[in-house]
């Protein structure tokens, strides 16, 4: 919708201005057309670099239990090779990890004292943030 008010914009300051026209409509109406072409462009080529991508910018944890946890996932990268990571987040924490390949992983939740809090897979595939909440 603002690029329709921008495009809108331009239009105006080109076809109404005060200053005497130089170019009859046709020639206006052709130069609105070849700017809202190179503004599409720069959205499709804006869009397409975010799923060309085969690593993710940041994976985040947040923690909302009463102690620290450990977040580990484990994985395989587009060349076969495996990928484990391990993050421990404080209580009422928030951790990362950068640059990790897009793909499905296991992971495990563990508490302090050992035990498997929660445990399953997930599809990472876009820049994510993942918060761990007490059961209710």
């Amino acid at each position: 919708m603002l690029q329709f008010r921008t495009i809108g914009l331009f239009f105006w300051i080109f076809c109404f201005s005060g200053t005497q026209a130089q170019a009859d409509l046709q020639t206006v109406i052709r130069g609105g057309e070849l700017l809202l072409n190179g503004l599409t462009i720069f959205k499709i080529a804006k869009g397409n670099s975010n799923a060309s991508k085969t690593t993710l910018e940041q994976v985040c944890i947040k923690n909302k239990l009463t102690e620290k946890i450990t977040f580990r996932i484990t994985g395989k990268g587009e060349d076969g090779e495996e990928i484990k990571k391990e993050l421990v987040v404080q209580n009422d924490g928030k951790e990362c990890l950068l640059e990790l390949p897009k793909g499905i992983y296991t992971y495990e939740v563990i508490l302090s004292n050992k035990e498997i809090y929660k445990k399953g897979e997930y599809r990472f595939e876009e820049s994510v943030v993942i918060t761990i909440k007490p059961n209710a």
